[in-house]
């Protein structure tokens, strides 16, 4: 079954709202796990304005279950602290400074030499690695030749079309990105808008998906239904 990873950036985001430790980042790591989550994701950004680096090492020490760390390794910060911390999966993201959030992938092959640069330094230190893409098949053909473990393909255009009445049309790009990674031997995730409405019918779709990422959608469904309730409905929405 679809492993579920939560990225907690938004509790991070509360925190820092009123300075101080409530919630207290350590404390959501320890019960989103012991309510059945099957890793944490944290994504640092250089400003630290939900995610601190400080809070990185710090679930690094207590985290049992897998820990993905996402970013841009363009930053110098950000993969000194990754080969630190040694998490079981770094994502790769091509944020820009002072991005919201994550709003397109890697070109595979505009970034070719580039990014089988640094994924090698990953790999050297035993972390596996994923690399964000937009659901094209010559990004997921680009990836075959970079050496990375995984893909996590970028769902927002998906989760979009879901709500607007048309999944069987926005489905069909990864489906397609997702069979050629398959064909490739490249494992699969993904991410970004996935909520409950819309996750049951993905991986029912792309069965062979790995790993989903959410945060957002999952924490504010937590205010109206409890975290643990919560992570439990998700976890139910992944058995399709």
């Amino acid at each position: 079954m679809t492993k579920l990873s939560v990225n907690i950036n938004k509790i991070a985001t509360l925190r820092n709202a009123r300075g101080g430790n409530n919630p207290d980042i350590i404390k959501a790591v320890k019960d989103i796990e012991r309510f059945g989550a099957d890793g944490i994701t944290v994504h640092p950004r250089p400003d630290e304005r939900h995610i601190r680096y400080s809070d990185v090492y710090e679930i690094k020490n207590i985290i049992t279950t897998e820990f993905n760390i996402e970013g841009n390794p363009r930053e110098e910060k950000f993969i000194d602290l990754v080969l630190k911390t040694k998490p079981h999966q770094v994502t790769l993201v091509p944020d820009e400074g002072g991005q919201l959030t994550s709003n397109h992938g890697w070109d595979t092959v505009l970034h070719e030499n580039y990014l089988k640069d640094i994924i090698s330094v990953f790999k050297e230190t035993g972390i596996r690695v994923s690399v964000f893409v937009d659901p094209i098949e010559q990004m997921i053909e680009g990836a075959a030749k970079i050496g990375t473990d995984r893909v996590e393909l970028y769902t927002e255009s998906y989760a979009a079309g879901y709500t607007s009445g048309n999944k069987e049309k926005a489905i069909i790009p990864y489906v397609v990105a997702a069979q050629k990674a398959h064909d490739l031997n490249i494992a699969l995730n993904a991410g970004h808008d996935l909520d409950l409405n819309n996750l049951s019918y993905f991986v029912n779709n792309i069965p062979f998906v790995k790993e989903v990422s959410i945060g957002h959608a999952l924490i504010c469904d937590s205010i109206y239904w409890g975290l643990e309730n919560t992570v439990q409905l998700y976890k139910r929405a992944l058995k399709g």
